[in-house]
């Protein structure tokens, strides 16, 4: 007789307290200041020392990102170590983001929104055929705005390379039973997270284009990317 493996349970201390912190850099001091339309991708270097806003402008727009070392990019972002270093499955103020080398690659400095996930993904051809309908498939995914990027860059990554990213703004909630469930958002308009740069690093981003998930009321909307010089950052 086989004895049924039990489902693992996991604690509910991997709902954070929320930590609401303000920046105190002037907009008007910004090094680039740039709107990525909505749906769209975008990908640059940010350098050691700087700070990165993501900034949600209209409220409950996913922003999928993904890190890489701009020294070597076989280094890059490892969602399995930063949540195992920091006991939580959630971003928020404070966190160091980890690479797979267990380096930090970028730790949130200031945050208004208080919550990111680590666990929901990227959407694709595949989840949307899965998760929608089969006329869904051919809709633009972030799997495709992370494809397109690098393509465009010419850096040689591709599918291979794209690991477990981050969502900024997107409300993934866990159940004591294990299973992830997209929930309404808790962010909103003018929103943002803040990042200070603890090593060169590529950023590649995805600005949501999905149309089938109620958490941003079907609508994509676009955001807001900002970078400041390590002279003009405190703590850098």
């Amino acid at each position: 007789m086989t004895t049924a493996t039990p489902t693992p349970v996991l604690p509910t201390a991997n709902l954070p307290t929320a930590k609401m912190v303000e920046s105190s850099l002037d907009p008007t001091a910004a090094v680039l200041d740039e709107i990525v339309p909505a749906g769209e991708p975008w990908m640059g270097v940010v350098r050691k020392g700087q700070h990165l806003r993501i900034v949600d402008l209209e409220g409950n727009q996913a922003v999928d990102t993904l890190f890489y070392s701009a020294a070597t990019m076989e280094e890059r972002y490892s969602a399995s170590d930063t949540v195992r270093a920091q006991g939580n499955l959630y971003l928020t103020t404070g966190t160091r983001l980890l690479s797979n080398e267990g380096n930090a690659m970028l730790q949130i400095v200031a945050d208004t929104c208080g919550r990111h996930d680590t666990l929901g993904g990227a959407c694709s051809a595949e989840s949307n055929t899965v998760r929608y309908a089969l006329e869904k498939r051919h809709m633009h995914s972030c799997r495709d705005n992370f494809l397109l990027a690098l393509a465009r860059a010419d850096c040689g990554l591709g599918k291979r390379d794209l690991s477990s990213n981050i969502n900024f703004f997107m409300n993934v909630p866990v159940t004591p039973g294990g299973q992830l469930t997209f929930a309404d958002g808790i962010s909103a308009a003018g929103r943002y997270v803040e990042m200070r740069a603890e090593m060169d690093v590529i950023v590649l981003i995805s600005n949501c284009p999905q149309l089938n998930n109620p958490c941003n009321a079907y609508n994509p909307t676009p955001v807001r990317l900002m970078v400041w010089d390590a002279a003009g950052a405190p703590g850098s």
